[in-house]
């Protein structure tokens, strides 16, 4: 049964109209709550529950993807000015990966998984099933809108009704969605919303079954409350400062092409990019010198032509990012900003951990250089910060890795490469202080899903039952006692209640 509106239902916020033929921007105060009692109507109608249904809307991500390649290509360079290259292997591709992925394995994810029985339980079936949540909402960003809309929407097709809100900072992406989706998916499971962030809020607390958020800490909060005030489940994929050590025994010409692209790739917009690099006093000169000659060969001596140079998505970032530039470190490299374009990639020595851009999380094409004389350091620096969504290290040797990875907490970790560990459909992605919860693949699956514990009993075995039944008395109280003895002993295959 559908919740009734917000508290304060005199707030309006957009909404995009899910009609065929009707791709225009519309605003309704109401209109999210029609889309969210329409999903629940189809959802508990068992709509989602059959695995033709749900590989037939997986195999339909796939086929809006190829089919309309261009229309991606052409709305995220609008947004963002994003080269095609970097639409279509950071977006396009991983989503598709997702999706194939989840086609390959759906049948054996849907299956019961049998557990371990005990004495009581020998001749009963003890199962968990996944059973679908319900209705789920989607809150992209717009660092990857494609992907962070589309790769949780795998997961979440997988089994449930699902609401899409992408981000209204890139409009351009989030109209076509709309205008897509209703072609592709069906019109009753599968909504576009678009909601500002100050009307998000408004929109979680109309009640749905789980929520996945990807973003800022600031936002997520907002998101994580709304949700609170209904008990309502949340995955919250939150950026931070990813720190990025350099070891003095390391292939420098690797090491700076790899952390460059991550860096600078999508305009530094990335939660997952390196946020400051943590480089040993022994190489820093090298490294700097090797930044420059790397930055010169990917996007040219004025990187501003290179059409494989994205921009920043709106001056609100921009001028955070500036602010933050300005009153920190000295620039090595670059330096040059142009407001009317958002432009302003740069790389930063001399930075002090107590300088501004140490502080807040960088969504920009900014990279902080600090130097630590040995793994010691730079371990326990990192371990002075919050921790980060991800940690990445940079060494031929293989103890200063084990160390980084086993002395240090995070999301995740890679070493020798940035953000490949991020998008890979068999490995979680998510956070440990930086949220809560994780999507990719069969985890995915697994968020959007709950375990339901089965146990399938017989009326056999009575003879043993039988002593957990009033009136109780000593002897039967013994036996259980002994019972329970002997179930420590072997793993819990004498339980006999």
């Amino acid at each position: 049964m559908s919740r009734p509106p917000s508290p304060n239902p005199s707030r309006w916020f957009k909404a995009l109209r899910t009609r065929l033929g009707d791709p225009c921007l519309k605003t309704y105060s109401l209109e999210c709550v029609d889309l969210l009692r329409r999903a629940r109507v189809a959802f508990q109608a068992g709509r989602t529950l059959k695995e033709n249904f749900r590989l037939t809307q997986l195999e339909a991500v796939v086929q809006m993807l190829e089919e309309h390649e261009c229309d991606f290509v052409d709305a995220l360079g609008r947004d963002l000015r994003k080269p095609r290259f970097e639409t279509v292997v950071s977006e396009l591709i991983l989503v598709k990966n997702e999706a194939v992925y989840a086609i390959t394995n759906l049948k054996k994810w849907m299956q019961p998984q049998k557990v371990e029985r005990n004495l009581s339980t020998t001749l009963d079936d003890c199962l968990v099933t996944s059973e679908p949540l319900g209705v789920v909402l989607i809150i992209g960003n717009w660092c990857s809108p494609v992907q962070m809309c589309l790769v949780p929407l795998v997961g979440a097709i997988a089994a449930n009704c699902v609401i899409i809100s992408p981000s209204e900072c890139t409009a351009h992406t989030a109209e076509l969605l709309h205008r897509l989706i209703p072609f592709y998916l069906d019109n009753e499971c599968f909504h576009v919303i678009l909601a500002g962030m100050s009307d998000l809020s408004e929109v979680v607390e109309l009640k749905f079954d789980h929520v996945l958020f990807t973003g800022n800490k600031e936002d997520g909060s907002k998101i994580a409350l709304a949700a609170a005030r209904t008990l309502t489940p949340v995955t919250l994929i939150l950026g931070g400062k990813n720190p990025c050590y350099v070891d003095q025994h390391c292939d420098i010409s690797t090491t700076v092409q790899r952390i460059a692209w991550a860096r600078f790739h999508n305009a530094g917009q990335s939660l997952v990019a390196p946020d400051y690099i943590l480089c040993h006093t022994d190489v820093k000169a090298q490294l700097v010198q090797a930044l420059k000659c790397c930055l010169m060969e990917f996007y040219g001596p004025n990187p501003q032509e290179s059409r494989s140079f994205g921009r920043m998505v709106n001056l609100e970032i921009f001028n955070r990012t500036r602010e933050l530039l300005w009153r920190s470190g000295k620039v090595a490299v670059g330096g040059h900003v142009i407001e009317a374009e958002k432009y302003i990639p740069t790389v930063l020595t001399d930075v002090a951990e107590s300088d501004p851009i140490m502080q807040q999380e960088v969504f920009g094409p900014v990279l902080p250089i600090l130097t630590v004389n040995n793994v010691d350091e730079a371990i326990a620096f990192i371990n002075g910060q919050e921790k980060p969504l991800c940690v990445y290290a940079y060494s031929t040797n293989s103890k200063v890795v084990s160390r980084l990875m086993s002395e240090t907490s995070s999301g995740s970790f890679c070493s020798n490469d940035c953000i490949l560990q991020s998008v890979m459909v068999a490995l979680p992605f998510g956070g440990v202080a930086s949220g809560m919860g994780s999507f990719h693949g069969r985890y995915s699956f697994d968020t959007f899903s709950h375990k339901k514990s089965c146990l399938l009993r017989s009326a056999r075995f009575e003879c043993v039952t039988y002593l957990r039944y009033p009136p109780f008395d000593d002897r039967n109280l013994s036996l259980m006692t002994w019972a329970s003895s002997l179930s420590q002993k072997s793993q819990g295959w004498c339980q006999i209640l």
